[in-house]
């Protein structure tokens, strides 16, 4: 099979809080659903050593100079993984002006399914606590901040519990509707944002 002949793949894309439970939901609905996907977020590359994390920790190199083209990097690898045929399930925090749109735009040719997953801000400080892995104060603050405005095909509450959160995002995702919610939202976000800039 030529490339030409291969279907797009479709992308599951888990969204919330550091220490909300996105990498065990993403584990364990790739144990259940039907079909092949990869499960690919940032931590995989941090954890493989993808990252001169020694370097930027030791102040070799700077992560503020680095991030961006990173980021970047990370969100068109995405996109080819999935033109090339893979169904993808993504976890990600969208935590930065312009990754939205980004994403969006890159995604645009592939059925995607946006679920947000919201933990209770208490737990995730205890969560992130007990990793320590995490910078401490990221939980709270994507609490805050990162589900603020979006609109989600599905929402998803750590509370419920793994395995009920899968068989309800599988039930949802074979029920889908073809115009992913974040499509829908980056595009209203675009027409306001062309509505500054004619009307100031």
């Amino acid at each position: 099979m030529n490339s030409e002949d291969r279907k797009p793949g479709r992308i599951i894309f888990l969204h919330g809080a550091s220490s909300s439970g996105k990498s065990t939901l993403a584990r364990a609905l790739q144990a259940a659903i039907d079909e092949p996907f990869l499960h690919l977020s940032i931590d995989h590359l941090r954890d493989s050593g993808v990252l001169p994390l020694a370097r930027f920790k030791n102040k070799d190199f700077d992560w503020r100079d680095a991030r961006a083209p990173f980021f970047a990097g990370f969100h068109r690898a995405l996109a080819a993984f999935a033109g090339a045929g893979n169904n993808l399930i993504v976890e990600h925090i969208i935590d930065t002006p312009g990754w939205l749109e980004d994403l969006a735009s890159l995604f645009a040719p592939f059925d995607v399914f946006f679920i947000g997953l919201h933990c209770d801000r208490d737990e995730l400080i205890a969560r992130e606590l007990a990793r320590g892995d995490r910078p401490v104060g990221s939980a709270a603050k994507d609490h805050d901040t990162i589900h603020l405005g979006l609109h989600y095909d599905l929402d998803l509450h750590s509370k419920d519990g793994v395995e009920a959160n899968v068989q309800r995002l599988l039930a949802s995702w074979h029920a889908r509707s073809p115009q992913s919610a974040l499509r829908k939202l980056a595009e209203a976000r675009g027409k306001k944002d062309d509505s500054r800039m004619t009307n100031p």
